[in-house]
This record gives C-alpha cells, sequence and structure tokens, in this order.
C-alpha cells in the first residue's frame, strides 16, 4: 500500500513539473510572476524622462469648491497637481496632511501650472461656506488649490474606485469616517505618477503624514513641472 502511495504522489509531481514548472520559468524570465490588475496596468507604461511611473489617468470628477465654483477634472489640465481625501472636523490625521499640504502650497506658490485638490468625504457637513472658513483656518492662499465637496457616494466613489484610495464612513470611529492619509501626484495631462521604492516597484501614492513623503512629493513635483 505505501509503495503504490509513493507511486501516485511521484505520478502528481511529475505531472506538476511537466506542465507548470516550464510556465513558472517563462513567468520569471519575463518578469510576471506577481501580477494583478494595478501591477498590469502600471507595468504597461515607460518612465519618462522624470523617472517616474505612470499609473493611469486621474478619474473623470465634478465637483464644487469653496467658492462655489465647479471644478473638474479638466480645470487642472496643464497643472501639476495633488489629491487628497479629509474632512474639516477630522479630530486625527486630517491636521497632520494639512499642515504638510499647506508645506507643499508654500514651497510651490505663485507658480500658476501647480494646484491642489481636496476633496471632502464628509461633505453633507463640508459644505462650501464651511470649507470657506476651513480654508482661511489651515492657511490656504493658492487661488489653485480647491477644497471641494458634493455628494457623498459619488465622492466615496471618485476615492475608492477611481483613485484606489480608501474612505468610508465609520461611526465607531472618532470623527465618523475613516481614511488614508495619502497624496496622488498628477501630472500635466491628468495621469497619474509616482517614484518607484528601493526596491524598485512603483509606491502608487505618497505619504502625506510622515515629512520623508512630503518631501519626496516635493521633489516629484519639480521634476513634473519641468517636463
Amino acid at each position: 500500500m505505501k509503495n503504490k502511495a509513493y507511486i501516485g504522489v511521484s505520478f502528481v509531481i511529475l505531472v506538476f513539473g511537466i506542465i507548470f514548472i516550464p510556465k513558472i520559468i517563462n513567468r520569471i524570465k519575463s518578469g510576471t510572476i506577481v501580477q494583478g490588475d494595478r501591477i498590469d496596468a502600471v507595468s504597461n507604461h515607460k518612465d519618462g524622462e522624470t523617472g517616474l511611473v505612470t499609473i493611469g489617468p486621474v478619474p473623470e470628477f465634478e465637483l464644487t469648491d469653496q467658492n462655489g465654483a465647479n471644478i473638474n477634472d479638466k480645470t487642472f489640465l496643464g497643472k501639476v497637481y495633488v489629491v487628497e481625501f479629509f474632512f474639516s472636523s477630522c479630530p486625527s490625521i486630517c491636521p497632520v496632511m494639512n499642515r504638510n499640504m499647506v508645506d507643499i502650497q508654500n514651497e510651490f506658490f505663485g507658480n500658476p501650472n501647480f494646484g491642489i485638490a481636496s476633496i471632502s468625504i464628509d461633505p453633507e457637513h463640508d459644505t462650501s461656506k464651511v470649507l470657506k472658513e476651513h480654508a482661511k483656518t489651515i492657511g490656504v492662499k493658492s487661488s489653485n488649490w480647491h477644497l471641494l465637496t458634493g455628494d457623498k457616494e459619488y465622492i466615496f466613489t471618485i476615492a475608492n474606485k477611481g483613485f484606489n484610495v480608501y474612505a468610508g464612513e465609520n461611526k465607531n470611529v472618532e470623527g465618523g469616517f475613516e481614511h488614508s492619509g495619502l497624496f496622488a501626484l498628477i501630472d500635466k495631462k491628468g495621469n497619474i505618477r509616482c517614484r518607484k521604492d528601493n526596491f524598485g516597484n512603483p509606491i502608487l501614492y505618497y505619504d502625506g503624514l510622515e515629512k520623508k513623503g512630503v518631501k519626496a512629493i516635493t521633489q516629484d513635483i519639480k521634476k513634473l513641472l519641468n517636463e
């Protein structure tokens, strides 16, 4: 019985080797051993002169800013800009994100080819009027920094399906909403761009909570402005 079992196992191993090992070797040679929808999308684009990766086009959006103006993704064409998701009453990470975004604003203040889109995930509270006061509070000076509001479910779709950056409502957490502290970098043609990590993988988005991430996105904004 044991001999038969060994023969059976040996047969399975032999079949696996014949069928699958050549495929695995081919995938290793082609660099596709790890693959998914987003990785596929990124890998199909070559780095530009800046060395930054093109992830794909920014999702279409149409929202209202702190001045009541209609703002959409086409508003930013010809500009390098940063996108974040936040809400004005956020008690945790948003104040840090606000301070870091103000630093980015100040670095490029006066440059007409740079902008910021801060999209509220609590638009029912964050009306244009509320966002205008919030803009004054955090130090918004640039006319190209738009704090945006609109329909909540529409904004969640932009965040979760458009950018693949998590944003959601959770009554069990302080503030009632959850979101990442990530910043997205968009080039003049409306493409999401990023640098690579130390292993050569696209980072996709920049850490808006750490000075290291702010320094990195500031450097890459300068590259894109000169592209």
